[in-house]
């Protein structure tokens, strides 16, 4: 960064630190990136996003860098606090359209209701019947705790670890590497696996509970 870069790649709170450091200096920025807009609008990032852009953007100036914003699902509060970033002549590019349930064909979904105390062993059956003793399987999880303790429930009967943010950055890349490689079948994960991963061949995928 010293010498001199093209394009930074950074989380907010790690491009923030560098600036208050004196490490960064964005005043001659050309783009802006914000990738997932939705979430980092909506988890506890909007601030940061908004002290570094502090430093790039001028009130009504038309030199301020090029913003993209890109993310799967838009809310209209997205474009809200878009327009905070965006000249007033923004471009809006759908990639979906009107098809909002837009799904593979060729996936089945089902609902299972069940109390969460039975939780644990209708997934584990579900697995069986769904995915066998070969396929490969994710579940996604809610919190970090119920992804260690549905890994360790002795209702799934495959081999089975978990993911999520508390897992070391290398231990990550090794359970990724095994699940990919076949060395287990069944990956317990948080949102964290939800977000950028391309795995060939997972024949089920169960979400814990539903989504919120």
């Amino acid at each position: 960064m010293r010498s001199g870069i093209d394009i930074l790649v950074g989380t907010p709170g790690r491009i923030k630190d560098h600036l208050q450091n004196g490490k960064l200096d964005l005043t001659k920025v050309k783009h802006v990136v914000l990738d997932e807009v939705d979430q980092m609008l909506d988890m506890g990032f909007a601030e940061q996003v908004e002290d570094i852009l502090r430093v790039a953007y001028k009130k009504d100036s038309e030199d301020n860098p090029q913003t993209l914003l890109f993310s799967a699902t838009c809310p209209h509060w997205v474009y809200d606090v878009a327009k905070k970033y965006m000249k007033s002549k923004y471009e809006q590019i759908d990639l979906i359209g009107k098809r909002t349930q837009k799904a593979a064909t060729t996936v089945e979904h089902l609902a299972i209701e069940c109390h969460w105390s039975q939780r644990a062993a209708v997934i584990g059956d579900v697995i069986q019947v769904y995915s066998g003793s070969h396929g490969r399987t994710i579940v996604f999880c809610e919190t970090k705790k119920d992804a260690n303790e549905l890994a360790l429930n002795a209702s799934i009967k495959q081999d089975c670890q978990s993911l999520h943010g508390d897992i070391p950055q290398k231990q990550r890349e090794i359970t990724l590497k095994g699940f990919r490689n076949g060395a287990f079948k069944v990956l317990v994960a948080t949102n964290v696996a939800a977000r950028g991963l391309d795995i060939p061949e997972v024949d089920l995928v169960v979400q814990s509970s539903p989504p919120k």
